[in-house]
């Protein structure tokens, strides 16, 4: 699977989620400690063109989430898959902190994932469908494992939430990140 497809199909989950959301309940409570729904809409709206798109010239507006989080959301999604479909866009050069990143290595190995486990905060928040692909959840969690001090660290994730040993691997990874599951 290729990495624009890889994130179409992710981001199709989260539009998914989205889409079934009633206007009041966009005020919910989100599982993101301080945030409501639309929160998390507001979040990847604000990082993500940031970090992937205006540093190689794309320059975004979108609804404002207070008013509209599902188009924010739908904006921002089809900025990041247009970025992805297009291969000049996708393999120019994005200059980070950590090194140089193409535009789709920045949202295979950062907006994807984000991507995928907000699906599970805005399903929670909402009354939404919490369950998450069981391959994705799998290899994102064994992937997480090594990292786990350094994730900690970066403040991006709260407290590992202690479940049972015999805990399904979504209910694992979700309180691996620190969520109540």
């Amino acid at each position: 699977m290729t990495i624009a497809d890889n994130y179409r199909e992710v981001a199709a989950g989260f539009t998914e989620r989205a889409r079934s959301v009633k206007p009041d309940d966009w005020d919910n409570p989100a599982p993101c400690e301080g945030w409501v729904a639309r929160d998390i809409v507001r979040h990847m709206v604000e990082w993500m063109p940031w970090m992937v798109l205006t540093p190689v010239g794309i320059s975004l507006e979108f609804p404002p989430v207070d008013d509209d989080p599902l188009g924010a959301w739908l904006a921002l999604d089809r900025a990041l898959q247009g970025a992805l479909d297009d291969p000049d866009v996708a393999t120019r050069e994005v200059e980070m902190q950590m090194g140089r990143f193409t535009v789709e290595q920045c949202v295979d190995q950062f907006c994807t994932g984000d991507v995928f486990l907000h699906t599970w905060d805005l399903a929670r928040a909402t009354g939404g469908d919490e369950r998450l692909d069981p391959a994705r959840v799998h290899d994102m969690f064994v992937g997480m494992q090594p990292l786990d001090e350094v994730l900690r660290r970066s403040g991006q994730f709260g407290l590992r939430v202690e479940v049972a040993d015999d805990a399904d691997e979504q209910t694992k990874l979700i309180a691996f990140i620190g969520r109540q599951p």
